[in-house]
């Protein structure tokens, strides 16, 4: 649907299937209500906060081809900027769009700080140097309760205040129109809209100058600086805004939680993320909202598998988060093997994957391999 969006061959219909998925997006956490559960809806919503976070990540990794495994410390430095400045922690409550942007600033400043000194890095080396930053940001986020409390370190901060936008809570039921909207339909309705801008500003990166200066040091970063890239700034600003829709992402998470905790960035939430995007296609946006949207609900999906158990067999043989944790390595793996270019790959990384008779082998080597 996406990629008919994006080149369609008549206005009629492009404009159908505009309509069609609006009409479709509008309707949807009634219709998953009413046919599964009002905390599947809760899963919508969170299937479309790591949207965002893997359209950021993306940007990172499948733009300009810096493997990032520390993005989760830019969602950790939103959630917790918005829970000092909105919660009883400081005694500060600042409303929602008066906090989001500084949030998005804040990790945007933390992603050119932690560029800067990785600019000669690439692959298994920045790898590491990105993995430390992520685990540095958790484990300060842990410990700074002492000698002044500023994060109340394992305990996490909780009673955020949820957003409230023109007098309506997001944190209450409430009816409009003669509809009743609980707290995961409003907060469906403002991921979908900062999940659109995001699409959209990142389908705009991807066509501009800076997105090709991207995909030309991916490419090869020695040729880019040949043909004038300023290769340094470039990288900078991958990390840049990579990280302000991490923080972004940050923000929207504390708010609809309304609790916090260093036990919510760890290292496997920046190895999810990564997954998404290898999953759905490196690079190739509605491949990563497929992957994003794929790992979020499927591992709900799995959770199910006791029931399942127990209505064939009479009983539970194996623990449902095991098996479940398995069959989802399983998957990734065949994945892996049969499918390396994602789901939806783009045009270019499907022919890199396919390439016959040596043709086109230095595309099919790994965008991550150190260069001399």
């Amino acid at each position: 649907m996406l990629e008919f969006l994006r080149r369609p061959r008549t206005r009629a219909q492009a404009r159908a299937a505009i309509i069609l998925l609006a009409v479709l997006l509008a309707v949807l956490p009634f219709l998953v209500e009413a046919g599964l559960s009002r905390s599947w809806v809760r899963v919508l919503d969170f299937a479309l906060l790591y949207v965002i976070l893997a359209l950021g990540l993306n940007i990172v990794v499948g733009y300009a081809g810096l493997l990032d495994l520390g993005f989760v410390a830019f969602y950790a430095l939103g959630a917790y900027l918005y829970a000092w400045l909105a919660s009883p922690h400081f005694g500060l409550h600042l409303p929602f769009w008066a906090i989001l942007p500084l949030g998005a600033t804040l990790a945007g400043v933390f992603g050119v700080l932690l560029g800067a000194p990785t600019l000669r890095l690439r692959g298994d080396y920045l790898a590491i140097v990105t993995l430390g930053f992520g685990e540095i940001i958790r484990i300060f986020m842990n410990n700074l309760n002492a000698p002044v409390n500023i994060t109340n370190g394992p305990q996490g901060i909780n009673l955020i205040d949820p957003v409230t936008i023109a007098g309506i809570s997001f944190g209450k039921t409430q009816q409009l129109f003669g509809i009743t909207f609980s707290s995961a339909h409003f907060y469906y309705y403002l991921f979908l809209a900062f999940t659109l801008v995001t699409v959209f500003i990142a389908y705009r990166l991807q066509d501009s100058r800076i997105g090709r200066a991207w995909a030309a040091i991916r490419e090869d970063e020695v040729a880019a600086a040949a043909m004038g890239i300023n290769t340094r700034n470039i990288k900078l600003l991958a990390f840049a805004m990579g990280a302000v829709f991490g923080g972004v992402a940050g923000g929207l998470f504390a708010a609809f939680q309304g609790f916090i905790s260093p036990e919510s960035f760890t290292l496997w939430e920046s190895i999810l993320i990564l997954c998404m995007i290898v999953l759905g296609g490196m690079g190739h946006i509605p491949g990563v909202i497929l992957g994003a949207v794929l790992l979020t609900v499927l591992p709900e999906a799995l959770r199910y598998l006791g029931d399942w158990q127990r209505a064939a067999v009479g009983e539970v043989v194996v623990d449902p988060g095991d098996l479940r944790m398995l069959l989802f390595g399983v998957a990734l793996v065949l994945m892996m093997i049969y499918r390396p270019e994602g789901l939806i790959p783009s045009r270019q990384r499907k022919r890199e994957f396919h390439a016959e008779d040596g043709v086109a082998a230095q595309e099919q080597a790994s965008l991550y391999d150190s260069r001399a």
